[in-house]
């Protein structure tokens, strides 16, 4: 319990950072420099105004300068950060699989929230998340048994860490060619897009991470949410539905973690 702890307080500080690249990376600002400042005024923040969800609680949700309110988005990014790493060090302990599951789930928050906001998902974590989903499956097997049952048919034998980054390659490549093959016949047909090429990149993420099966119940899951939840949002709010641009990422995202509660029950 004590790691889990040390999770939870480690996550609260990554989801600090996610708040920081949520709002700066769709705006192509440096995530390093300045230091944080009020979106308002650009006053700069003390330390102590910067403490996650303490600090949002003792300045009631306002500037400390212009007392223009702060978005309730920043504590709960870092509340779900927070959760998730609690959740992940509790289930699996102080292991890679759980570091793995940490990276995997702090991108997913940085990801659902950006593409809330700005209807963006930044290259910075869906590509980069694909790449160290795949680096990171040499040390963590990807138990998806579908790489090694084509090997098997194949009659080849390879290394064990060869089979689970093929297995995190195959969980990549073949998602997000079928939502991409999706966008573009919609394209075709309708003479508009109707998916960026965003999610094919969140979607080749999440299956580096999660392997083929993950990556395909990931992709039914986040398509029913989007369905039943996006159509009762414009049904409630009277939008268009033939302009209002669904956040589908956002959809993908929650599905993806949702995803890992179920493999680690």
């Amino acid at each position: 319990m004590l790691e889990a702890c040390l999770g939870l307080l480690f996550g609260l500080l990554i989801g600090s950072f996610l708040n920081v690249c949520i709002y700066r990376m769709p705006q192509d600002l440096s995530v390093v420099r300045p230091r944080s400042f009020c979106t308002v005024c650009k006053h700069p923040i003390a330390w102590y105004d910067n403490v996650p969800v303490l600090s949002y609680a003792l300045l009631r949700g306002r500037c400390r300068y212009c007392k223009a309110a702060i978005s309730a988005r920043y504590p709960a990014v870092e509340l779900l950060t927070g959760a998730l790493f609690f959740f992940y060090v509790w289930r699996l302990g102080p292991t890679l699989p759980a570091l793995k599951l940490c990276l995997y789930g702090a991108l997913l928050v940085g990801l659902i929230f950006a593409d809330l906001e700005e209807r963006i998902l930044p290259d910075e974590f869906t590509l980069g998340g694909a790449a160290a989903g795949l680096a990171l499956a040499w040390f963590v097997p990807v138990n998806d048994e579908m790489a090694e049952g084509l090997l098997w048919l194949a009659g080849l034998q390879w290394n064990v860490h060869w089979i689970s980054v093929m297995e995190a390659a195959l969980g990549a490549a073949v998602p997000s060619f079928f939502l991409f093959l999706g966008g573009w016949l919609y394209l075709k047909l309708r003479h508009k897009e109707g998916l960026g090429l965003g999610d094919v990149k969140l979607m080749a993420m999440i299956g580096a991470f999660l392997g083929l099966r993950g990556a395909l119940l990931t992709l039914i899951l986040g398509s029913v949410l989007g369905s039943v939840i996006g159509y009762a949002y414009i049904r409630i709010t009277g939008k268009d539905p033939s302009s209002y641009e669904l956040p589908f990422g956002t959809f993908l995202g929650a599905a993806g973690i949702a995803i890992t509660f179920v493999g680690l029950r």
